[in-house]
């Protein structure tokens, strides 16, 4: 199955049998990103969450509890 990053447009390739091209096929909202875009985005993250003035704002949901 072909993809396309929606970050950075690399055209890539994923075996038909996976769980995420299911996902990606069958539910056309989901996306699809490239292992160097989340790689990116989880350090620069990562470092903002370092400086202490970064803060997650989560809904009101039980479920949030959890996290």
């Amino acid at each position: 199955m072909r993809v396309k990053c929606v970050l950075c447009d690399e055209i890539g390739n994923l075996p038909e049998d996976t769980p995420l091209a299911k996902k990606l096929r069958n539910h056309p909202i989901n996306t699809y990103m490239c292992e160097q875009c989340k790689d990116r985005i989880t350090n620069e993250t990562n470092r903002r969450i370092s400086t202490g003035k970064f803060h997650f704002f989560r809904s009101s949901h039980s479920a949030e509890s959890n996290f």
